[in-house]
C-alpha cells in the first residue's frame, strides 16, 4: 500500500496548524467585537469560529496519527483516525448551532429586542473576517484535494460555512445600522441553520467511512477496467479510509490454470485497479472457473485438482440411459498404504461428481505409479542406430542438426524427445507444421517409438549450431540426462 511522502506529510500538518492560528485569532477578533457591540451575530460567528479552533486541533491530531504506517495492531493503517476527528468536530458543531439558535429564537419573539451598537469599526471588523475565511477556505480546499485528506476537506468545509455566515452578519449588521435591531437576531439564526447543514453533512460523510459503505462509483470502476482481462470477476468490495481505497477482488480463471500463471492473472488484476483507482490496496483471491467442454476433459480437469493423483488414464464413458457411467485407472505413489490410497481415489470421484454431475456411477481402478515410467534412461549402445536415423531425418527436414535427443522407458515403451532449431521469424502455424513433418518422418523411421515429442527453439544466427553428441540446455521433454545418441 502507498503511503504519504514526507512532503505530503509535512503540508498537512503545516495546513493544520495555520488552521489552529486562524482560529484562534478569529475567536479573539469576533468575540470581543459581539461583547462591545452587543450583536448577538458576532457573537455566534465567535462561537462558530470556537468550533473551528476545536476543529483544528482535532485536524492537527488526526493527520498526525493518519499518516502513521500499518503496524501489528492496525493491519490497514491508521487512515480512519481523520474520520473519527471529522465525526467529533460534527457532533461539537450540531451542539453549538442549538444553543445559537435558541438564543436567536428568544430575541426575535421578544418585544423590545437588545439594542446592538453597530460602529464603523464593527464593519470594518467583519470585512477582515471575511477576508480571513475566504484566504483559508480556499487554502485548505486546495490542499485536501491534492492530499485526498477527508480532515483538510472537512476544514475546508468549516471555512466556508464560516464565509456564508460572515457575510450574513454584515448584512445584519448594516440593517441594524439602518434601524433593523432584529436584523443581528435573524443573521445569527442563519449562521446556526448553516452550522447544523455543516454538521449533517459532515456526519454523514464520516459515518459512511467509518461503515465501509460500499462505493458503487468506485466499483462500477473496478469492474470496467477488468472486463478486458481474460478473468471472470465473481465479487468486488471497495472501502475507502483517508485517501486510500482497498480493494478485495474474487475472480475465476479456467480451471486447467497453473498456480504460476494463475498468479500472474492476479498482478495483471491488481495492476489494472492500481491504473484505475490511484492509491489503493488490492486483494485478490483466485477460484476456478466451472468446469466446460466434453465430458472426458471435465473429467481429466477435475483430476487434476486432487492431491496425491499422478496420473488418471483409460477413461471409458458409457451412456446408460440419460446419465453416463465411468471408468479410468489412477495412477498413486508406489508406497503409499491402501487405506490412503483408497482415502484419495474417494475424493478424486468426490471432485468427479461435482465436476460432472451427469455420472452416475464411477468405476475406479487403482495402479502404483510404475518405477519405470519416465525414470531410466537408456545407454548410447541401445539406441545408437536410431539416433543416427534421426540426426538424418532432421538435417534433410530442418538444414541443420538436431539440439537434443532424449530417450526414456516408460511402461508402454520407448519414449523420444526430440528439440530442433527453426527459423525465429517464421510465423507459429508454419514452425508447427514442419514440427509435425519432422515427427511424421522419426515414426515411419522409427516404428519401435510408442511417441515422438517435438520441441521446437529459434535458431541462433550469432551461435553454431549443437554439434551433433551435445545435450541442449533448452529442452522440454527430459530433466537433464545425459544424450543417449551415437557417439557418446
Amino acid at each position: 500500500m502507498e503511503g504519504l511522502t514526507p512532503t505530503g506529510v509535512d503540508e498537512r500538518q503545516r495546513t493544520a496548524r495555520l488552521s489552529v492560528v486562524a482560529a484562534v485569532a478569529l475567536v479573539a477578533i469576533k468575540l470581543t467585537a459581539g461583547a462591545f457591540s452587543g450583536s448577538l451575530g458576532l457573537v455566534a460567528e465567535a462561537a462558530h469560529s470556537a468550533t473551528d479552533f476545536v476543529a483544528a486541533l482535532l485536524t492537527l491530531f488526526a493527520v498526525r496519527v493518519a499518516v502513521r504506517p500499518a503496524d501489528r495492531e492496525h493491519h490497514y493503517g491508521h487512515g480512519k483516525a481523520e474520520h473519527l476527528a471529522a465525526l467529533a468536530e460534527s457532533a461539537v458543531l450540531g451542539l453549538v448551532s442549538l444553543v445559537i439558535g435558541a438564543e436567536s429564537l428568544r430575541r426575535l419573539v421578544e418585544s423590545s429586542p437588545a439594542q446592538v451598537d453597530v460602529r464603523w469599526w464593527t464593519l470594518a471588523v467583519i470585512v477582515v473576517v471575511i477576508g480571513i475565511d475566504l484566504a483559508r477556505a480556499i487554502a485548505s480546499a486546495r490542499a485536501a484535494r491534492r492530499l485526498e485528506s477527508a480532515a483538510l476537506a472537512s476544514n475546508a468545509l468549516h471555512f466556508a460555512s464560516d464565509l456564508a455566515g460572515s457575510v450574513a452578519v454584515l448584512i445584519g449588521l448594516a440593517l441594524v445600522r439602518a434601524g433593523h435591531q432584529k436584523a443581528d437576531a435573524i443573521a445569527a439564526l442563519f449562521v446556526a441553520v448553516l452550522v447544523v447543514i455543516a454538521a449533517v453533512r459532515l456526519a454523514r460523510r464520516s459515518i459512511d467511512v467509518l461503515m465501509d459503505r460500499a462505493s458503487t462509483e468506485a466499483e462500477d470502476a473496478v469492474r470496467a477496467a477488468l472486463a478486458p482481462l481474460p478473468v471472470e470477476v465473481r465479487r468486488v468490495r471497495v472501502r475507502h479510509a483517508a485517501g486510500f481505497d482497498f480493494v478485495d477482488l474474487v475472480i475465476a480463471v479456467a480451471p486447467d490454470v497453473a498456480v504460476g500463471q494463475a498468479h500472474a492473472v492476479a498482478d495483471s488484476v491488481e495492476e489494472a485497479v492500481h491504473r484505475t483507482l490511484g492509491r489503493s490496496d488490492v486483494v485478490v483471491h483466485v477460484e476456478p472457473r466451472a468446469l466446460e467442454g466434453p465430458l472426458r476433459e471435465r473429467v481429466t480437469a477435475a483430476a487434476q485438482t486432487v492431491a496425491d493423483v499422478r496420473e488418471i488414464h483409460n477413461v471409458r464413458v458409457i451412456r446408460t440411459g440419460d446419465a453416463y457411467e465411468l471408468s479410468l485407472h489412477v495412477k498413486l505413489p508406489p508406497g503409499q498404504p491402501l487405506e490412503q490410497a483408497h482415502e484419495v481415489v474417494s475424493r478424486l470421484e468426490a471432485a468427479i461428481r461435482g465436476a460432472v454431475p451427469e455420472v452416475r456411477d464411477i468405476h475406479t481402478h487403482m495402479e502404483p505409479l510404475a518405477d519405470t515410467d519416465w525414470a531410466r534412461r537408456p545407454t548410447p549402445r541401445e539406441v545408437a542406430d536410431q539416433a543416427a536415423v534421426i540426426d538424418d531425418v532432421v538435417e534433410r527436414l530442418t538444414g541443420s542438426p538436431p539440439i537434443a535427443v532424449r530417450f526414456r522407458d516408460a511402461e508402454a515403451g520407448r519414449i523420444l524427445l526430440l528439440d530442433i532449431a527453426l527459423a525465429g521469424e517464421q510465423p507459429l502455424r508454419v514452425a508447427h507444421r514442419r514440427a509435425g513433418e519432422v515427427e511424421e518422418a522419426v515414426r515411419q523411421q522409427c516404428p519401435e517409438l510408442v511417441d515422438v515429442i517435438v520441441h521446437t527453439e529459434p535458431a541462433r544466427e550469432d551461435e553454431p549450431d549443437a554439434p551433433a553428441g551435445s545435450d541442449g540446455s533448452g529442452g522440454s521433454g527430459g530433466s537433464g540426462g545425459s544424450d543417449a545418441r551415437a557417439g557418446d
